[in-house]
């Protein structure tokens, strides 16, 4: 089906039916069971299989990615399965891993288990470290050419213009939105600028522990959706959390794991900040071009309320000044 607003329409409308069929026709035999697994962007679900493992089948959103941009992500996962790193990759069924079925762009992939990771355990924060080195020496053989770069302009300038000119934010609080969401991407700039010249690498581009699965003494990474050209800091940043005190030690020790398969820029510290305020400021964006989806409004009742805009400008704020500060340190 070429019809875009047709394709949203059954992507929106999703049905039971629909989903099995579409497995069947790959030549799946389901045994009727599914489950929604957690993902808002595309549609994925954990299908049963008569004589056989679960797979996990993702039914892309219409508009989000070209054919293009899916099949370097891709390509890009199965070579990282090539050098033996832990990432769940799309089946190649009758010689290619994105199928056409009906109004529907699906990938396959086995059913891999896991709990979330235990980020007080310093040895797997050093194996975390590791394993993100081990994509990047990866993802500096080559660069994506249909997917985009994590930059201020699409991040941060194009998020604040869409929330700006599409009424989303409450009318006596536009002022105070407009003017911190022009001086966070402009302290942004500045974090960059002190970051000097960095080399853009392959990046995983979403690495935060909801993305990693562990299973006994083995380690699943999944979700390679938001692929993209960046500097490595942004694979590293999500694994930090508390205050600065608290933020030092856990860098170390995922640095200490880095180190030992690829060279970490020191002075890409000075992105780590810019990179957290960027993703907050293209998240909210993100919610509010997927807000005429009906599941995006079930799943995030709390969004485009007055509290909402309220929390997010102090968070920006909070976000200008942490900027301010000296990056965090690294005894190398």
């Amino acid at each position: 089906m070429d019809d875009p607003a047709a394709s949203t329409l059954a992507f929106r409308d999703l049905k039971p039916d629909d989903i099995l069929g579409a497995l069947e026709s790959l030549g799946f035999r389901c045994d009727g069971r599914f489950l929604a697994l957690n993902s808002y962007e595309n549609r994925v679900y954990q299908v049963g299989i008569e004589d056989g493992e679960p797979v996990v089948a993702k039914f892309y959103r219409p508009g989000r990615w070209s054919d293009e941009a899916i099949l370097e992500e891709h390509a890009f996962t199965l070579e990282l399965v090539s050098h033996e790193i832990p990432v769940v990759a799309p089946l190649i069924i009758e010689g290619s891993t994105l199928h056409h079925c009906g109004p529907f762009r699906i990938a396959v992939a086995p059913r891999r288990g896991g709990r979330a990771p235990d980020l007080d355990n310093t040895g797997l924060q050093r194996q975390l470290g590791r394993l993100v080195a081990r994509i990047h020496l990866a993802g500096e053989g080559g660069a994506f050419r249909h997917r985009p770069s994590i930059d201020i302009e699409s991040y941060g300038y194009e998020s604040a213009d869409f929330l700006l000119h599409n009424d989303f934010i409450p009318e006596d609080l536009v002022a105070s939105y407009e003017s911190i969401s022009l001086l966070a991407c402009e302290q942004a700039e500045a974090c960059f600028d002190r970051g000097g010249r960095y080399r853009q690498v392959r990046l995983h581009g979403d690495f935060h522990p909801g993305n990693v699965l562990v299973a006994g003494d083995a380690l699943h990474i999944v979700d390679l959706d938001d692929a993209r050209n960046g500097p490595a800091a942004q694979d590293l940043w999500m694994f930090l959390s508390g205050n600065r005190q608290e933020q030092t030690p856990q860098l170390e020790i995922l640095l200490d794991g880095y180190q030992e398969f690829r060279q970490f820029d020191a002075r890409e510290l000075n992105l780590i900040e810019a990179l957290r305020t960027l993703r907050i400021m293209h998240y909210a964006a993100w919610l509010a071009r997927r807000w005429e989806d009906p599941a995006f409004k079930v799943a995030f009742p709390w969004f485009n309320t007055a509290s909402y805009w309220g929390e997010h400008i102090l968070t920006l704020r909070e976000q200008v000044a942490a900027m301010q500060e000296p990056p965090l340190e690294w005894r190398y």
